[in-house]
C-alpha cells in the first residue's frame, strides 16, 4: 500500500508539473506582456525601431518602475521559468534529488549547478561567450537522462557527481541565458534584473526539492525506495529526456 501510495505522488507531482509546462509553452514576449503591459509596450517600441534581428537587451524600460518593482517582477520570471514552464530543468532537478536520501549530498549538488548556471547567464547576458541553442538544448537534454541513468547504476551519489552536475549546470546558464535575451533587461537595472531572475530560478529549484522531499521522506528507510521506485522514476526522466535529445538533434525541436 506504502508502495502505491509514494508512485502515486511522484505520478501527480511529475503530472502535474508536466501540464502546467504544457499549458505554458507562450513565447517569452507573451509573458512580458502578461506579467506587465507597460514593459511589453517598451519593447515593441523599441523593437519598431531597432534593425531586424537585433534582441531587445539592455533597453531602459523601468518606466515609472521602482526598483524593488523591477526586482519582484524578475524573480517572478525567473521562477515561472522553472515552475511550471520548464519541464527539462524540473526533470534535472527531479533526477538530482533521486540521487541521495541525504540533505548533505543533495545540497552539495544544488550549490554546484547553481554557481554553475549564475556564471554562464552572467557571461552569456554580458555578451562574453555565445553558445547556438542548436547546442544548448540537446545538451541539457543529454544532462537529464546522464543524471537519471546514474541514478539507476549506482546506489549512492558518486564523488564526481557535484563536478558533473556543475559542468552540465554551465549549459543549463546558457539555456536560462536564452530565455532571458529573449525576455529583455532593464538598461537602469541591469545588474538588479539579472540578479533578481537567477533568485528566482533557484526559488523554482529549491520549491521542486522540498516539494519531493516532503512527498517522499517518509519512504526514504524502504527497502522498496530504491530498488522500485528510484529507479522506475529515473527510467522515465532518462526516456523523456533521451527522446528530447533527439527531437533537438534531428527533428529541429
Amino acid at each position: 500500500m506504502q508502495r502505491v501510495y509514494a508512485v502515486s505522488l511522484v505520478v501527480a507531482l511529475l503530472g502535474l508539473m508536466a501540464l502546467s509546462a504544457g499549458s505554458a509553452l507562450a513565447h517569452p514576449e507573451d509573458e512580458i506582456c502578461r506579467l506587465d503591459p507597460d514593459l511589453c509596450a517598451a519593447m515593441e517600441s523599441m523593437d519598431s525601431e531597432m534593425p531586424s534581428g537585433e534582441a531587445a537587451l539592455g533597453f531602459d524600460v523601468t518606466l515609472e518602475r521602482g526598483l524593488w518593482e523591477t526586482v519582484a517582477l524578475y524573480i517572478k520570471l525567473g521562477f515561472e521559468h522553472i515552475l511550471p514552464k520548464g519541464l527539462d530543468h524540473i526533470l534535472f532537478v527531479c533526477a538530482l534529488f533521486f540521487a541521495s536520501t541525504r540533505l548533505r549530498p543533495l545540497i552539495l549538488q544544488v550549490s554546484s549547478f547553481t554557481i554553475a548556471h549564475t556564471i554562464t547567464l552572467g557571461l552569456a547576458i554580458s555578451g562574453l561567450i555565445v553558445v547556438p541553442g542548436e547546442i544548448v538544448e540537446p545538451i541539457i537534454a543529454l544532462s537529464i537522462a546522464f543524471v537519471a541513468v546514474e541514478n539507476m547504476l549506482f546506489k549512492d551519489m558518486q564523488k564526481w557527481r557535484p563536478v558533473v552536475v556543475f559542468g552540465f549546470g554551465l549549459f543549463h546558464g546558457l539555456g536560462f541565458a536564452g530565455v532571458l535575451t529573449e525576455l529583455g533587461l532593464p538598461a537602469s537595472a541591469l545588474v538588479p534584473a539579472l540578479i533578481s531572475f537567477n533568485v528566482g530560478v533557484e526559488l523554482g529549484q529549491l520549491t521542486i526539492i522540498g516539494l519531493m522531499y516532503f512527498a517522499l521522506r517518509w519512504f526514504f528507510e524502504r527497502n522498496w525506495y530504491r530498488s522500485w521506485l528510484v529507479r522506475g522514476a529515473n527510467g522515465a526522466i532518462a526516456l523523456m529526456a533521451i527522446w528530447w535529445t533527439i527531437e533537438r538533434v534531428f527533428l529541429g525541436g
